[in-house]
């Protein structure tokens, strides 16, 4: 039996890790800390093996969770250097808007980043989305569709605050 179950977990490993990597690269654009959340939403997976019906979306959901708290982290650092160049700095350079969707995205509320995450990033179909979210499927399209307009209306500000 923990033969067995150790082949299905090296099975499913060699089958999922290098997308789950991948998907986690292009969020975090970074290969040591995609790597890192990537094999941490495994290690999370192995102590649940028994309990986990869906495990690829229990990856999935695990590492979303974790590049969000990557970008937290990041952020607080980020606040931190901006703190510390403000005191340091007599008149500070107007700090200028950041247009990128990845910063957009981080920025929405989790009800409505994780089905964009898990749909557009992981190429995850709808159905997916619901079932891995525990919503209906109408109500994942109504996020997507709320999150599309969030993100196109703050890019159009940014963009008018550039040009």
């Amino acid at each position: 039996m923990k033969r067995s179950r150790e082949k299905a977990a090296s099975e499913l490993f060699a089958a999922l890790y290098p997308r789950l990597a991948g998907w986690v690269r292009r969020l975090v654009d970074d290969d040591e800390t995609a790597h890192e959340i990537a094999s941490e939403a495994f290690t999370r997976l192995w102590a649940r093996w028994t309990a986990v019906a869906e495990p690829r979306g229990f990856l999935y959901v695990t590492a979303a969770n974790l590049v969000r708290d990557h970008w937290r982290k990041l952020e607080r650092e980020r606040r931190a250097v901006r703190r510390a160049t403000t005191e340091a700095a007599v008149t500070p350079p107007p700090e200028q808007a950041d247009p990128s969707v990845r910063l957009l995205v981080q920025s929405l509320p989790e009800r409505l980043r994780v089905p964009i995450l898990l749909h557009y990033y992981a190429d995850m179909p709808i159905r997916e989305v619901s079932v891995l979210t525990g919503r209906k499927e109408g109500t994942v399209k109504a996020d997507l569709h709320t999150a599309r307009e969030l993100l196109r209306a703050h890019l159009r500000r940014s963009l008018d605050h550039t040009s």
